[in-house]
């Protein structure tokens, strides 16, 4: 099947070459490919065109999806290994093996099965879809330079007219001044989802979602892990609480880190990485040796070959290109969606930016709400959150309440034997109504989505606790955390 599509996609270059579209999307990632297909089910004749030669973009190809991969298949290893005698289930150590080779190619397996099934979707719902790069020829074409054929060959740039232009681009790994990154000792989170190995020592530049999150699989299949991180906390936007439970959590699992830490060099030696770094605070020298080099700091915008400067798109001082509060550009036919202009860069954040794009494309009209959106780490636990934090309402001057529940209290997590964090309410001091919440523990990542419904519909923690939740399931944490914050909880 996936060879099929590909003869139908070559065969298009030429039958389409002088096709007018109702809308062209540049980039097949969450943002794009998901605006494409809600354009189609609008009734827009759609195309979208992709660099990469296979859908779903950094999310699907070397993001999201391979890291939840490795990180679920590396817990269930690492839970063999020290959770089964607990259990009541004896296994003789010695006898539970890692093949890191099968286990890479599992990841690999999922991945190429959400792209095709991308693929898929474009064809059912009749999106023309180009594999190239697309670029402005005017304020009205994109010129597409197409990937190899089947054959080999390179077929030749296809001009696509279009009435309306999504750009979706994406991001990119942001490069560490002064560091080479060649991908297998010294690597961007690309490179350590494609490891060849198991590397005795891992250290990692960057200690945000990424970089836990590939620390968290390396540890577990064991790994010496240490974490550099600039700032005097983990976890980027966490909650101040939750980010240093989390940490506590982390370092009882064998990661190591070094806060406040300032890199200023790493270089290669054969298959050694020297690190020199010093305190940010006080200036005083460290250096460690490490098998491999995670670079985790962050993305930034993607706009090489966009060509955006021959039409005069504008690009902030951080690289976005700039919109206004319909997405679009100084054009009002060329909007922009994802990573490539503001906000987090987040994959949801994207999709439901395409979408509202899209419907403001149709309709005129298009939401999304930023206040709600969700923010998960995938370690174990599962860190999750979504709304504001308890630094920020004090920063804002808001008067405010806290409601906590421990997992510890829950039958579920008891009967799980998975107790570590809690579920954290903060709401507003004179209408109760909720303004964030903050979940570390098991399952968090699913139990956010009750929060930020809660969050739409301006509900306050009384309504939550009144609705009636299953027993046992670790979802009475979030019930009870929400009964905390306005009266008491009954379980603890």
């Amino acid at each position: 099947m996936f060879r099929a599509l590909n003869r139908q996609s070559v065969r298009a270059y030429s039958s389409a070459a002088a096709k007018a579209h109702d809308l062209v999307v540049i980039g097949g990632g969450p943002a794009g490919y998901v605006a494409a297909i809600k354009a189609a089910q609008l009734g827009y004749d759609t195309a979208c065109v992709e660099m990469r030669g296979k859908l779903g973009g950094t999310c699907l190809n070397v993001g999201c999806i391979p890291s939840k991969a490795l990180l679920n298949n590396s817990q269930f290893y690492h839970q063999i290994l020290t959770d089964s005698k607990a259990r009541g289930i004896d296994v003789d150590p010695k006898a539970v093996a890692l093949n890191f080779p099968a286990l890479m190619k599992a990841k690999e397996k999922v991945v190429n099965q959400l792209t095709g099934g991308v693929e898929m979707l474009f064809k059912k719902n009749k999106v023309t879809y180009y594999k190239g790069r697309g670029s402005f020829d005017s304020e009205t074409a994109v010129r597409v330079s197409p990937v190899e054929g089947l054959d080999g060959s390179v077929p030749s740039d296809i001009l696509l007219e279009a009435k309306n232009i999504l750009i979706a681009t994406g991001s990119e790994v942001s490069p560490f001044p002064g560091i080479t990154i060649d991908e297998e000792r010294i690597v961007s989170s690309t490179g350590a989802l494609a490891l060849k190995e198991v590397p005795k020592r891992l250290a990692i530049i960057g200690g945000g979602i990424i970089g836990l999150e590939m620390g968290s699989v390396y540890s577990r299949l064991g790994s010496k892990v240490t974490v550099l991180e600039y700032q005097d906390k983990i976890g980027a936007s966490m909650d101040d609480e939750v980010a240093a439970t989390t940490q506590k959590l982390l370092k009882k699992q064998g990661i190591n880190f070094k806060l406040q830490t300032k890199v200023m060099a790493a270089t290669r030696n054969g298959d050694v990485v020297n690190i020199e770094m010093e305190n940010a605070k006080t200036g005083a020298k460290d250096a460690i040796e490490a098998d491999v080099l995670l670079v985790a700091v962050g993305r930034r915008p993607y706009v090489q070959g966009l060509n955006a400067d021959k039409i005069g798109l504008e690009v902030d001082k951080r690289g976005r290109l700039v919109i206004d509060d319909k997405y679009s550009t100084k054009f009002p036919h060329i909007k922009v969606v994802g990573d490539v202009t503001f906000g987090p860069m987040l994959a949801h954040k994207a999709e439901e930016e395409g979408i509202a794009a899209v419907e403001i494309f149709k309709t005129g009209y298009g939401h999304v709400n930023y206040n709600n959106i969700p923010s998960v780490m995938y370690s174990h636990p599962e860190v999750a959150w979504v709304g504001k934090t308890e630094q920020e309402l004090k920063s804002d001057g808001v008067q405010y309440k806290v409601g906590k529940f421990p997992f510890v209290a829950n039958s579920r997590a008891k009967t799980n034997m998975d107790t570590d964090g809690f579920v954290k309410i903060l709401i507003d001091a004179q209408t109760e109504r909720i303004l964030g919440a903050h979940i570390i523990g098991p399952n968090a990542g699913e139990m956010i989505a009750e929060a930020g419904l809660a969050l739409e519909y301006g509900a306050s923690a009384e309504d939550v606790a009144r609705v009636c939740h299953a027993h046992p399931t670790l979802s009475e944490a979030f019930k009870e955390a929400n009964m905390a914050a306005f009266d008491k909880p009954i379980n603890f």
